[in-house]
């Protein structure tokens, strides 16, 4: 799916919210490694991620194409300082009508509006799939996603109290939360 906007952030700058390019695969790669080691809230740590800069770019490219799916950037001032995908939940009858969203945002950028920005096009993006349920797990210590995501309208349906493991072996909660994009 092909997306593109811009936002002004408070500070009057311009962030743009784009498909990922088979270019970006170096900054995306970076950034990753960099979001995924400043906060305790994301899926993966850095050294989990396999992809090479090369892969990550085919990766971006290889999704611009998928009607269903979608792989985003946030550029302030030419640099890529976040990224946001949905993602299918599956493509069986039952469940087809339902999508995934993760975000990140380095560290750097927090409270700038970055991660609000990224998931409202997220949002749009999974409207124009067409999907009808937007779902997502945030760990249930962070407190300012959550309020972000009520905000924009998901609500809480549960909650895993074993969701993650962490690198110290302490579980961390996972709060469940879904949109109706009806």
């Amino acid at each position: 799916m092909i997306y593109y906007k811009e936002y002004t952030l408070s500070d009057q700058r311009t962030l743009v919210v784009r498909n990922g390019e088979k270019e970006d695969g170096e900054a995306v790669l970076r950034n990753f490694v960099e979001t995924h080691g400043e906060s305790d809230f994301l899926l993966t740590y850095p050294e989990e991620c396999t992809f090479t800069p090369e892969k990550e770019g085919m990766y971006m490219e290889r999704e611009k194409k998928e009607e269903r799916e979608a792989q985003l950037v946030a550029l302030l001032e030419g640099k890529i300082v976040g990224s946001a995908g949905v993602e299918s939940i599956g493509n069986r009858m039952k469940i087809k009508h339902r999508c995934s969203f993760g975000v990140s945002v380095s560290k750097a950028y927090w409270g700038m509006g970055i991660g609000k920005a990224l998931t409202l096009s997220s949002i749009e993006c999974a409207k124009n799939a067409g999907y009808s349920q937007m779902e997502l797990e945030v760990v249930k210590d962070n407190y300012k996603a959550i309020s972000l995501y009520e905000k924009l309208g998901f609500v809480k349906y549960g909650e895993n109290e074993k969701g993650f493991l962490n690198r110290e072996g302490k579980y961390q909660s996972l709060v469940l939360m879904k949109l109706d994009l009806e």
